[in-house]
């Protein structure tokens, strides 16, 4: 792969760099001496200047040329009325970070902070700091002893991050922005997940360590990494490409091929290479949704791929190299895979450093209301028809919404689903109490288990006799018991879904003891719940 280009960003100095007679090679010009260093080879100089200084900025360019033909200077005219005033001179280059059209993966830029007011100076370094430069600073100074010459000495130097306060406790508008972002726009109201949020945006622009997102289906694990991506790509922190993959629907061969590639021949149907899906994240963001699916195989290749950024594809005898950053979701309990040995322990202490866990609806009552505005803003980009909703069916609507009645069992997909349907179907397109009415009985009935699914499941675990024999109340809660567990992966994730609420008011909750010992008032065992019948609830 061939050198990157150093590309020199910098103000003109209008005293140090000035100089028209012959003396002007006596003496050292910052500019110029960037140009005069062996071992510093500058293919490009952007060359920010005022117009009222364009004579002295054609002369440096002329010297540059003389001294270091290899350079290409340009021009770039950059005007201020006032270059001692923080706010129009941040402004202006701020505004000229984000037009101007960086290359990370084929040029190193360098942003010279020596010329220009002490303000310009500041404003260079803090648009560094905080990537709309995507450089490192270089300081260039005048030698101290006579026989080193008028090219002067020059040093890098590469910001880290970590060393710094954020910059966005200095721009809260900024930060107010980047906050917005990740929430879609949505004037959220939940405490909890407005802080939550926060901390998600502070670590997603100071850290490239893989984050681990917890949360039930639905709840927007999947919306939230594209937006952290487009935040980072945004702050030119990742050049790559978002790619989304969900690891429940890899299985055998293919996941190892789907995820690490595979060389022609590799297996029977192998007709062509393919790169795989951490290749294709080269240099950008991978979310592994359901992460907690993956066969152990693939969880060992991935924990090396994450440690030495390289992997073997199948069939390959040459490893590939892949620089990533990973975000993995997950509605599992991890550490519960673990003790089952079905997850790796050591893949989740590496993807275990940064873990939020993303609340459902129903634990965000507050925010229903600017979602279903979210909502009906979205149907009107989508169809092109803007939807609105009378003040008593929104008022409807929004009642049950917030209610106990509400189970919004599929989070944020339910919430969409219903504006969608309501929206399609108001006449005139005005949402009334009719409309609204139907949405909520067509709700309560997605939400509701027929009576003959819960019968068909008691029977074939506990037996018709047996069954005949309970009493309704028994019949019922078995029934949702049996239904739970069939949906679960482990005794632990049944006992913990079952006992969510009373968990909560115990020192030590022991779930999968409760639940076993209330299986056994049935004369059932968990493995006679685990492998039951076939039947899919």
């Amino acid at each position: 792969m061939p050198s990157k280009s150093t590309v020199v960003l910098g103000l003109l100095g209008s005293t140090l760099d000035a100089g028209t007679g012959q003396n002007r090679w006596n003496r050292w010009r910052p500019t110029v001496s960037l140009c005069q260093h062996e071992e510093l080879l500058v293919r490009r100089l952007e060359l920010l200047y005022d117009p009222k200084f364009g004579e002295l900025a054609q002369t440096l360019v002329k010297d540059i040329q003389a001294v270091s033909p290899e350079t290409n200077v340009r021009l770039r005219t950059i005007k201020l009325k006032d270059p001692w005033d923080f706010e129009e001179v941040y402004g202006a280059l701020h505004d000229f970070a984000r037009s101007y059209p960086f290359d990370t993966d084929k040029e190193n830029y360098l942003i010279h902070i020596t010329t220009g007011t002490h303000v310009a100076q500041i404003c260079l370094f803090l648009l560094t700091e905080s990537r709309y430069l995507p450089g490192k600073l270089i300081q260039t100074s005048p030698s101290k002893a006579a026989d080193k010459g008028v090219a002067g000495t020059y040093s890098i130097i590469d910001l880290d991050l970590s060393k710094y306060d954020r910059l966005a406790s200095r721009f809260r508008m900024e930060q107010r922005e980047g906050l917005s972002f990740l929430k879609g726009g949505i004037d959220t109201r939940n405490s909890r997940f407005n802080a939550l949020i926060e901390r998600i945006e502070r670590v997603a622009i100071a850290s490239r360590d893989p984050i681990l997102l917890m949360g039930p289906t639905g709840a927007g694990k999947s919306l939230l990494a594209r937006r952290i991506y487009e935040l980072k790509k945004s702050r030119r922190q990742l050049t790559g490409e978002f790619v989304e993959v969900n690891s429940a629907i890899l299985r055998g061969d293919s996941a190892m091929s789907a995820l690490f590639g595979h060389v022609k021949g590799a297996f029977t149907g192998a007709v062509s290479a393919r790169p795989g899906l951490l290749r294709k994240a080269h240099q950008g963001l991978l979310l592994l949704d359901e992460i907690g699916e993956l066969e152990l195989e693939e969880q060992a290749m991935l924990l090396r791929a994450l440690e030495e950024k390289c992997f073997l594809p199948v069939g390959a005898d040459e490893e590939i190299h892949s620089d990533f950053q990973l975000i993995a979701g997950t509605n599992r309990d991890l550490p519960d895979l673990v003790q089952e040995g079905r997850f790796r322990e050591d893949l989740l202490a590496r993807i275990n450093l940064w873990t939020f866990r993303l609340p459902g609806l129903r634990e965000r009552g507050e925010d229903i209301e600017p979602n279903f505005d979210y909502e009906l803003d979205r149907f009107a980009q989508r169809t092109g028809a803007h939807v609105t909703c009378s003040r008593e069916a929104r008022q409807r609507f929004l009642a049950f919404a917030t209610s106990r009645e509400a189970a919004w069992a599929g989070n944020f997909r339910d919430l969409n689903g219903a504006v969608a349907r309501m929206a399609t179907l108001a006449p005139g397109g005005r949402i009334s109490v009719r409309e609204v009415e139907e949405e909520l009985e067509r709700l309560r009935t997605s939400w509701e288990r027929p009576s003959a699914e819960e019968d068909e499941l008691l029977v074939s675990i506990v037996g018709a006799e047996r069954v005949s024999e309970l009493d309704p109340f028994d019949r019922v809660q078995l029934a949702e018991v049996l239904r739970i567990c069939r949906r679960s992966r482990s005794l632990s994730e049944a006992g913990r879904t079952l006992f969510s609420a009373s968990r909560t008011r115990k020192k030590s909750a022991n779930d999968a003891d409760r639940l076993c010992k209330y299986l056994a008032r049935f004369g059932l065992l968990w493995k006679d719940v685990a492998t039951a019948a076939d039947y899919a609830p």
